[in-house]
């Protein structure tokens, strides 16, 4: 009986060309959002069509992977085209930059909204790896740092302390 590990990746008989196979992948991208555009705006939902297409796609995929498994240059221009994620996070940025100059007196708003947004989970992902890597969550860094000192100026007073008495025991052995 196959696994469904057995269907990844389907055998191919001839290695596509890199470039022919990016612009397979994009065409297929393309044809399957303007689709979404084109049945969103028959039923009057336009602005559902990004999301819409990309559930089709993602629905295409896991179907065409678990019955005759993905080829592999659609694999390989994947990867490629999505090497560095940067090509996933070209339109949210040039839609932000164009939008910016648009918000007028709700810039701050906004520019407080992505601040928090983005800092709040920065907190709560450092309190999460602090506690996974042994640390006490209730400490904060001055306290740490603070206590850190005090231990190295201990240390320090040992050290000197446990010198002076090494020194006066050989002189008391030497004598």
């Amino acid at each position: 009986m196959p696994s469904l590990t057995d269907h990844t990746i389907a055998p191919s008989k001839k290695s596509m060309p890199l470039p022919m196979a990016i612009l397979l992948t994009l065409a297929i991208v393309i044809c399957i959002r303007e689709g979404a555009v084109f049945v969103c705006q028959a039923i009057g939902y336009a602005s559902a069509a990004n999301i819409v297409g990309m559930i089709s796609f993602f629905v295409l995929l896991m179907l065409w992977r678990f019955t005759i498994g993905l080829p592999e240059w659609l694999t390989h221009a994947s990867n490629t085209l999505l090497v560095d994620s940067g090509f996933a996070f070209l339109p949210v940025s040039a839609g932000a930059g164009l939008l910016i100059f648009a918000l007028g007196d709700e810039l701050w708003g906004i520019v407080i909204t992505l601040v928090v947004s983005t800092l709040l989970p920065l907190w709560a992902l450092a309190k999460l790896a602090n506690a996974w890597l042994g640390g006490s969550p209730d400490n904060n860094v001055a306290d740490s740092d603070s206590s850190s000192i005090s231990d190295a100026e201990s240390d320090l007073k040992d050290a000197k302390l446990n010198k002076a008495n090494s020194q006066t025991t050989s002189t008391d052995q030497s004598q």
